[in-house]
């Protein structure tokens, strides 16, 4: 068992030597891509929500 849990931990340690990893720059980069995206998609399900409350509202009232 513990053989087993060795080989595996020696085995991530060298997958992790393999990985390129992005700088600091496209990190920073690319995470605010992601919450400007975030952004946008909030505010577009936002609208959406007022856009069929006031659907159902009309509806249903």
């Amino acid at each position: 068992m513990i053989t087993k849990v060795k080989e595996f931990l020696a085995e991530v340690k060298a997958e992790l030597g393999k990985v390129t990893w992005p700088s600091r720059k496209e990190t920073i980069s690319t995470t605010w891509v992601v919450v400007a995206i975030v952004f946008l998609i909030s505010i577009y399900l936002g609208a959406c929500d007022v856009v069929l409350a006031k659907v159902m509202r009309f509806i249903l009232g």
